[in-house]
């Protein structure tokens, strides 16, 4: 099974978490005076997930944020779901991926509307062609492109079936219908979301196949069939349907919207991104969904203070990280069918299995049914430190 890289990225993170958390607990019983419904999940995590972020490096606290915002988040909906304050909407990811999708490609659009790693691996996706302003003079780009089309043209060589194959489709791409507008210069509208759809199907094929790599040859040997379970794997053509068909969608949407307005204009990138958001379909994910609202969120933030628009607030990385952090530790203790799966197997191999052995039983009385998942388990306990003689009491030597 292959790692979350956020999740190998908190682990170092996460155990200095464990241990301030575990003095945390029985420190506010004893200042307290009582065992209240928020005091061993929130209350003992908030000063120690506190304490472990400022430990942490100033450059990693910002992914790390950004991460338990997002685990919090879906923890929190999982939580107003159960107790019935939200009715979940059917598709509500896809919904919710789809316009986080138009604004991302909208800012994508705009001139400075983002910056860094969100910036390039938007290029990356769609490409350079949908960028509005380039460096070089698109006519001067164009003539050389026909310059050296012509020019290999003339240089005669000996034609093999993949060059005569590679001839016919240079000829199909570039004789066809092109607006003015679209930058796309040596493909025609149509073969350039293709080639789109192609390119962005193969990367994300290849990407599911390499993450099944690892749990693949582990049971190689005893399971010859599994190496053709990596190749020819369902979730291997969704996530390659989902990415090709996302830029083919965005890219005909755009070029369609040029023909349609006779222009280039950053607003087509709105309904372009809001259609391309519908590709979700094919690999439906929460996960997805819910970090790019929280990038989306902290973009808009940053925006907003470089415009003088939004205050700046101080260590707001860190406090947001210990709320984020003390929410879903609240979960793992009060109702863990509300915190995401992979986050809870997480807490387990991080904690080696002792954070399931907690008396849930004695829990339920706050109506939260902390013991759901854990009917059949009752620990051992030493009657000389509990307050009721316990169910199974353990033998003293």
């Amino acid at each position: 099974m292959v790692k979350d890289p956020n999740e190998c990225c908190l682990e170092k993170k996460g155990e200095q978490t464990r241990k301030l958390n575990e003095c945390m607990t029985p420190l506010h019983e004893k200042i307290l005076g009582k065992f209240y419904f928020w005091s061993p999940g929130f209350g003992a995590a908030l000063p120690a997930s506190y304490m472990a972020i400022l430990i942490e490096r100033k450059s990693r606290r910002g992914l790390l944020t950004i991460y338990m915002a997002n685990q919090a988040t879906e923890t929190l909906f999982r939580m107003a779901v159960a107790r019935g304050a939200i009715t979940p909407l059917r598709h509500g990811e896809v919904l919710l991926f789809c316009i986080t999708a138009a604004l991302f490609m909208f800012f994508f659009r705009c001139k400075d509307g983002l910056k860094g790693f969100t910036y390039s691996a938007l290029k990356f996706i769609v490409g350079k062609e949908e960028i509005p302003t380039h460096s070089f003079s698109p006519e001067a780009a164009f003539s050389k492109t026909d310059r050296k089309i012509k020019h290999s043209e003339k240089v005669s060589q000996p034609m093999n079936i993949l060059a005569l194959t590679k001839k016919l489709m240079d000829k199909v791409c570039k004789h066809g219908p092109r607006h003015r507008c679209c930058k796309h210069y040596g493909d025609n509208c149509i073969s350039y979301c293709i080639k789109g759809f192609i390119r962005m199907f193969s990367i994300g094929y290849l990407i599911q196949c390499c993450l099944r790599i690892p749990s693949t040859f582990r049971h190689l040997l005893t399971q010859p069939s599994r190496l053709f379970s990596l190749f020819y794997n369902k979730e291997n053509f969704q996530l390659g349907a989902f990415l090709g068909s996302f830029v083919s969608i965005y890219k005909g949407t755009s070029c369609f919207l040029r023909w349609v307005r006779n222009l280039d204009d950053e607003l087509h990138a709105l309904v372009a991104g809001c259609l391309a958001g519908i590709s979700m379909m094919f690999y439906k994910s929460t996960t997805i969904s819910m970090y790019l609202v929280s990038k989306l969120v902290e973009t808009v933030y940053f925006k907003g203070i470089e415009a003088g628009k939004v205050p700046y607030f101080p260590h707001a990385d860190s406090i947001i990280y210990a709320i984020s952090t003390s929410i879903c530790f609240q979960a793992a203790v009060m109702e863990v069918q509300n915190l995401r799966p992979s986050y809870w197997k997480f807490l387990l191999r991080l904690t080696k299995g002792r954070f399931a052995l907690m008396n849930r039983k004695v829990l339920d009385v706050f109506g939260t049914e902390a013991s759901k998942n854990f009917k059949d388990f009752t620990p051992k306990l030493d009657p000389r430190y509990t307050v009721v003689p316990p169910e199974l009491p353990l033998e003293l030597s």
